[in-house]
């Protein structure tokens, strides 16, 4: 794992702006960049193709970043609720710690919803567009947590184990790789399945419930300090995901049914 990319020396003239001699390139930040960029590239060339939008404008982007960022640090908040409240000036560190991606996706979805809706782009189709980008997105940003060395998994003695710079020369579970191969395994199941599409919604749907089935397991094996709904046995991104699967579940029969109808 490579958690800094590289470090520049900075310009004389920059380095009081900076306050630094040398400025770091990490990892993560550049896994983050790199999978934005790709992605909404993606995003933009199937609105294009699949919607008919010549160009779909960058304050989408922006509303989704912003949203993500407010929601991710939210429930990283949440997690540990007790300790920011007993050290609220953390609150104002914004650019360290963690965040949370149930947290960034809840928070995401309502605010896409009221954009599309105002610029009256179809709700449904978009969603499924967005199902690609953001496996896009969370797989690239899932090697950038391993570069950096966060999200790992619990001790062991299996050949697949790790030692990481936190985990006091202990190898554990290398969990963010298993995600991302899992992100990247759903995606191309999802373009699969996007061939015979069978009613607008079922991408992301489908997406959101597979995600929700793999999350779930891999909380199994996931060994970093967070918070729990019942402590060692139901995390909080399981009781999202279980919350989540139901939901995913009953819009799906409800807009297959709709389909049907429609189709008769």
């Amino acid at each position: 794992m490579y958690p800094q990319l590289f470090t520049f020396q900075v310009p004389d003239f920059l380095s009081n702006l900076f306050n630094s001699q040398e400025i770091t390139v990490y990892t993560y930040a550049v896994c983050i960049v790199l999978g934005t960029v790709i992605a909404s590239l993606y995003t933009k060339w199937r609105a294009k193709k699949d919607l008919g939008i010549i160009e779909l404008s960058n304050s989408f982007f922006y509303i989704i970043f912003i949203a993500g960022f407010i929601g991710g640090k939210l429930f990283y908040y949440l997690e540990k609720p007790i300790y920011y409240i007993k050290n609220p000036y953390l609150l104002l560190d914004n650019f360290s710690g963690g965040f949370v991606f149930y947290g960034s996706f809840i928070t995401i979805i309502p605010f896409v919803i009221w954009y599309l809706k105002k610029y009256r782009i179809p709700i449904l189709p978009m969603l499924d567009i967005l199902a690609i980008t953001t496996l896009i997105v969370h797989s690239i940003g899932r090697i950038g947590c391993f570069n950096a060395g966060c999200c790992y998994g619990k001790p062991t003695n299996s050949s697949f184990g790790m030692v990481f710079p936190t985990t006091n020369n202990i190898a554990v579970y290398p969990t963010q790789l298993y995600e991302a191969s899992i992100l990247i395994l759903i995606a191309v199941v999802l373009l699969i399945i996007k061939k015979h599409q069978q009613f607008k919604g079922q991408i992301f749907l489908l997406y959101i419930s597979f995600y929700a089935i793999s999350r779930a397991i891999l909380e199994l094996f996931r060994g970093d300090k967070r918070g729990y709904i019942i402590d060692n046995y139901l995390s909080h991104s399981q009781f999202i995901a279980v919350l989540i699967l139901i939901t995913a579940l009953f819009f799906y029969k409800k807009l297959k049914s709709k389909n049907k109808l429609i189709l008769k």
